[in-house]
């Protein structure tokens, strides 16, 4: 299946969506922090980046708007993963170039069918 990169600084958070991912044949790598998960992203150019948004240094929406903006990550799509959730936050991650936006805690079957529609 489909390399997905998880950039969230919560060890939690990364192991529940691990979890749900593998139990769907998907590989999964992560970073715990926006700088990381960006180097990541162009090292490991994963099929898929799963984005928190609130994180220390680099944010979501920056670390989003990076990849989306770089040639040689743009092809990536990211999807925000987030507790934020205001209308300006979804309007603004789009803005940043996500492909997707899902509220924390993540329902399995959003997350998947989100994923699918992505990479298909």
């Amino acid at each position: 299946m489909a390399r997905i990169l998880i950039v969230d600084d919560s060890p939690t958070e990364v192991q529940k969506i691990s979890s749900m991912l593998e139990k769907h044949q998907h590989d999964v790598i992560s970073a715990d922090n926006g700088a990381d998960g960006v180097a990541k992203a162009r090292a490991e150019t994963p099929d898929l980046v799963l984005m928190d948004v609130v994180m220390p240094g680099l944010n979501g929406f920056q670390a989003t708007r990076q990849l989306t903006r770089s040639p040689d990550t743009a092809s990536i799509p990211v999807v925000i993963v987030t507790t934020k959730d205001q209308e300006t936050d979804r309007v603004w991650g789009t803005r940043q170039g996500a492909k997707g936006y899902l509220v924390k805690p993540v329902n399995e079957d959003e997350l998947v069918k989100t994923i699918d529609s992505l990479i298909s």
